[in-house]
């Protein structure tokens, strides 16, 4: 798989040792190509928290073999010095709450990562400016998250974390708390989002009502993951 995917290989996680060691990750196998967006799902306790935390650097796997793009970042052990930097620049987050801080605005919540990582301020806020206004959110730009409705601060949460233009999102229950026009139109949104910016994302659900929106579905069951194909179906 060429280009700004990702690539996941044998990926192992154990707790512990000895008798007292928990197999979290068996054997997960998954790739996602730029611009594609596909679904994992599994029961409580199947190791879907575990495997977002190691494809998100924030937690070392125990073995296997990770790939953004053309870089191997994992391989038995990190092969980037700075998982920070890894985090800020090459992995976009979005969550099942919004997490906007509450005292900066709109267009500040989305610039800060790339002020973080040395964007001047002016160019920070014009790439905001430009999601926004992609996500037809940009007539809030000024306004504060508590004056923004749910729909509105998840997209504004999606615009954070597309701003610094990372090769792989990572959406956790993005639509958990949304109703159903609101969850059809954020997965509209994040395959969108997904084809201009050639992003691969990944979404952990278990929202029944986007399931059927998948072309491509992962499940994982104690640890290990089985591909198959969905009902990839048309989004209105």
């Amino acid at each position: 798989m060429s280009g700004h995917g990702i690539r996941i290989e044998g990926l192992k996680k154990r707790y512990g040792k000895g008798d007292t060691a928990v197999d979290a990750l068996k054997d997960v196998n998954m790739q996602v190509a730029p611009g594609e967006v596909v679904g994992l799902i599994g029961p409580s306790g199947s190791g879907k928290s575990t495997l977002l935390k190691s494809l998100g650097a924030v937690i070392e796997p125990s073995a296997g073999r990770m790939v953004l793009g053309e870089q191997v970042i994992y391989h038995d052990g990190w092969k980037v010095r700075d998982l920070r930097a890894l985090r800020r620049d090459k992995i976009g987050f979005v969550f099942q709450a919004p997490y906007l801080i509450p005292f900066l605005d709109v267009t500040d919540n989305v610039a800060l990562l790339p002020m973080l990582a040395g964007v001047a301020n002016a160019a920070a806020r014009a790439r905001a400016l430009e999601l926004l206004a992609a996500l037809d959110v940009q007539h809030r730009a000024c306004a504060m998250p508590s004056q923004l409705s749910g729909g509105e601060q998840q997209r504004v949460a999606i615009a954070r974390g597309l701003v610094n233009r990372p090769p792989v999102i990572l959406a956790d229950e993005p639509t958990a708390p949304l109703d159903s026009v609101r969850a059809m139109a954020v997965i509209r949104i994040l395959n969108d989002m997904a084809r201009t910016f050639e992003t691969a994302i990944i979404v952990v659900t278990h929202d029944e009502k986007i399931i059927p929106t998948f072309k491509r579905i992962y499940h994982i069951r104690d640890g290990v993951t089985h591909e198959e194909a969905g009902e990839g179906r048309v989004l209105a």
